[in-house]
């Protein structure tokens, strides 16, 4: 809470993150072991000053336990230390939309589309409310909706920086719940930023059955919870393989076939299009450029290959194969109830096709 500045700082304390404390500098890395490499979430927890320091001894601890060592998720502050380092690569991996709460207003204003959405909820019965963390947590119907909400995703439950399971560790976290009447139809879960006085939306759930409109609604509120605290900084995360937030450099020719690939056919599981376009619509003020940075002299297929580990938690081929198993089943089911779109179909779901 004192140095956190990466939009992914709060999140190494999600499960199965490990953490190393420098022995020289007030600093924590959250990484998790994968294929011969620590895959850091996001940066260094320290002071700007230290940062380079904390790299290097870091990497050292790596490199004399025989690791390598790949940042992912890692912003300008990581980047600019590294840039013309050759001992460090990088890849770029999409961008994440920013907005300053206090404009959000004006922003609502602008666009007639948004407040559509919003009032549609509204119309349904929608409201949202801020609950304590104690509350959040000890809530069997907020576990109801994210079981329910897995349940509906492309792939099984991933890991690492897109944890679900965050409700036992919600601490400095926000819990802003959607429900209608007495039933909660969603959530958000925002994580502090503390040193850009900003917050991550790391989680929005929507239940099957909830009105078009619900995930909407839990952004605006989440923005206006946050503003009147002088919050000057919220993102809704990294748009993998996005270009908003600027053009990749030269890249070796394996990357961009891969790159290329996952494009055109990892839509199946994970729809990076329809996620991009999602965060758009709330017409960010400005796109950041996020990276993976590893401390060799190029990104490798062995690195790609642990970073995908670390979100499957083991091997990624096995998590797609149980992925088009699950759809299979899905297909195979006599009959399947309509529903609405929303982040976790938008995120996850094939399109429907004859």
């Amino acid at each position: 809470m004192r140095h956190g500045w990466n939009a992914t700082c709060y999140q190494i304390i999600n499960p199965g993150i490990e953490h190393w404390f420098d022995g020289e500098a007030e600093a924590v890395v959250g990484f998790v072991r994968s294929r011969g490499y620590r895959v850091v979430a996001g940066a260094p927890v320290c002071a700007p000053d230290a940062l380079a320091g904390v790299v290097t001894r870091f990497e050292r601890d790596a490199a004399g336990a025989g690791e390598r060592v790949v940042y992912f998720g890692a912003e300008a502050r990581l980047e600019a230390l590294t840039r013309d380092d050759p001992a460090h690569s990088r890849v770029l991996l999409g961008a994440q939309p920013v907005w300053a709460p206090a404009d959000w207003p004006m922003i609502l204003a602008a666009h007639a589309s948004l407040r559509a959405q919003l009032a549609r909820a509204r119309n349904k019965g929608v409201r949202v409310e801020e609950w304590p963390a104690a509350r959040a947590s000890e809530s069997a119907e907020l576990r109801r909706v994210l079981a329910r909400w897995l349940r509906g995703r492309g792939l099984p439950p991933l890991h690492f920086l897109v944890e679900p399971e965050t409700l036992d560790r919600l601490f400095d976290r926000r819990t802003l719940v959607a429900l209608v009447g007495d039933h909660v139809v969603g959530f958000a879960v925002a994580s502090p930023i503390p040193c850009r006085h900003g917050w991550l939306v790391e989680q929005l759930v929507r239940s099957p059955d909830a009105p078009n409109g619900t995930v909407e609604l839990l952004v605006d509120a989440t923005m206006r919870s946050v503003a009147p605290d002088g919050a000057g900084y919220l993102t809704l995360g990294l748009s993998p393989l996005s270009d908003r937030g600027g053009r990749a450099g030269p890249q070796p020719a394996w990357l961009r076939l891969l790159l290329a690939w996952t494009r055109e056919h990892g839509r199946r599981f994970y729809n990076f299009a329809g996620l991009d376009r999602f965060k758009a619509k709330f017409h960010p003020q400005r796109w950041e450029p996020v990276y993976a940075i590893a401390s060799e002299t190029r990104i490798t297929p062995r690195a790609m290959y642990a970073i995908a580990s670390a979100f499957s938690g083991g091997s990624p081929v096995v998590l797609v194969a149980r992925g088009v198993l699950r759809s299979l089943v899905g297909r195979m089911r006599p009959s399947l109830s309509p529903g609405t779109v929303s982040i976790d179909h938008v995120r996850h779901q094939p399109p429907l096709r004859k």
